[in-house]
């Protein structure tokens, strides 16, 4: 892909969207980046875009900009439907990601992991299982470094591991993974996607280009995830943690087990007892990890050291603190209905549980018999307090708390030994926060304070 002089505009001024730009201007590209956010907003990317020789259109996108271009590249924050997206690709214009543009040079082989919940522990684990059996690894996409930050790096002998959400799949086009992975498939960014149906078939597109030397990784207990198997063309084995399955991984009398091919020999991998993760969703997110080990022939002696030396991804069901015998748990990570649902499974009862923040036409009610069983109170934040209310009004007993400050601090003076307080609000946090990062630092912080 030769991109020297010409003429390349960046949507989105995001970390993917400011490597991208960089990485273009590399190339030899002439660059122009366009973000809707104000010039006062960018001060701080500005002076280093302006200095790359890079334009910068602020506070709106203009038409004419889009119109001038030999290519665009869409950041994953930027949805499809934006109207001069919408009118430049009826335009015939070529429009791309940030993921398909970083495929197109990055060298070596691609292991690609996709779902609702579960992708950043489980990328994590598989990078780690990697390097520690030798295999030269870099690890990145929507955790960390973006993708085309790992091109410079990449040699032909790299095994990529990357986390790719439903918003970078939308705009894939040559992306070919040798090995892809599917978690789960369960309602999340409806506001974005319009419908679950449009939701599953941008999952799908992880597959899109996979071939029968290819493999595919799908979870053999999620019914959605399940149907996409008749749309591949690659290879698939499945990973269970409730029945065998044919081939890839299950849990059989208390013991992880592989099997690479119908009727094969099966082999122990490790007992389910040393996975050091909360909760059976980390169990699946282990199966799979240890499909694609040895799918990549990492020995089970190695998949093995490395699942028991594993500690719980930063804001994913991390324990805070003990303090007079209550747990904190952050799991800002849970960002919808059903990874919130997960994180309260890990726990038999005595929760006071933080929920809400910017909605994703997210429907609480489905958390309803779950909550009634385990939660003793939910803490209510954020603009979606009104409808979580709602939706669970009369199951639990509910706390408007509006801020975390006053969740930590009402949920902390409620709990007795033996409770726990946790942060799982199963919604987006850019109501009151950057980021879950920062919504999970800012818990762990006002948690800390506590005495």
């Amino acid at each position: 892909m030769d991109l020297k002089n010409k003429r390349v505009l960046v949507v989105g001024l995001g970390k993917s969207g400011l490597s991208a730009a960089m990485f273009l201007r590399g190339q030899g590209s002439r660059v122009t980046v366009s973000d809707a956010r104000s010039a006062m907003a960018l001060a701080k990317e500005i002076p280093a875009l302006l200095e790359a020789g890079i334009m910068v259109e602020s506070g709106g996108h203009g038409l004419l900009t889009f119109r001038r271009q030999d290519l665009i590249v869409v950041s994953p924050g930027v949805p499809m439907d934006t109207p001069e997206v919408k009118q430049v690709v009826a335009f015939g214009l070529p429009v791309i990601g940030e993921l398909e543009l970083a495929s197109r040079y990055l060298k070596g082989q691609v292991v690609a992991i996709t779902g609702s919940n579960g992708k950043t522990t489980t990328t994590t684990l598989v990078g780690k299982i990697f390097k520690d059996s030798g295999l030269p690894t870099q690890v990145g996409g929507n955790i960390g470094l973006p993708v085309i930050d790992l091109v410079a790096q990449s040699t032909a002998e790299t095994v990529n591991v990357l986390e790719v959400s439903s918003f970078q799949l939308e705009t894939v086009e040559e992306f070919h993974p040798r090995i892809a992975v599917i978690l789960n498939i369960t309602p999340d960014h409806l506001d974005r996607h319009g419908s679950f149906e449009r939701y599953v078939a941008a999952k799908e597109r992880i597959f899109e280009r996979q071939g029968a030397k290819d493999a595919l990784v799908l979870n053999g207990d999620d019914r959605v995830v399940q149907l996409s198997a008749a749309r591949a063309k690659s290879e698939v084995f499945w990973f269970s943690g409730t029945k065998a399955v044919r081939r890839g991984a299950f849990v059989r009398d208390g013991v992880i087990v592989w099997v690479e091919k119908e009727g094969g020999v099966t082999e122990p991998v490790m007992p389910v007892s040393e996975v050091p993760l909360k909760g059976a969703h980390n169990i699946e997110n282990v199966l799979a990890a240890v499909c694609v080990a040895r799918l990549e022939k990492v020995s089970v002696e190695s998949i093995r050291a490395s699942v028991a030396s594993f500690t719980a991804v930063e804001h994913r069901l991390e324990l805070v603190r003990k303090l007079n015998g209550v747990e904190f748990y952050n799991d800002s990570k849970a960002t919808n209905v059903d990874a919130t649902m997960k994180a309260v499974a890990s726990f038999a009862k005595g929760i006071h549980l933080v929920l809400g923040g910017k909605d994703k036409d997210s429907d609480y009610s489905l958390m309803a018999p779950m909550l009634k069983e385990r939660v003793k109170a939910v803490y209510t934040i954020g603009s979606a307090a009104e409808k979580i209310e709602r939706q669970l009004h009369g199951v639990v007993k509910m706390v408007a708390a509006e801020t975390m400050q006053v969740a930590v601090a009402e949920a902390a003076k409620a709990a007795v030994a033996g409770d726990v307080v946790l942060l799982s609000p199963a919604c987006s946090s850019f109501d009151q926060f950057e980021n879950y990062e920062h919504r999970g630092r800012v818990f762990r912080q006002l948690v800390n304070e506590l005495n």
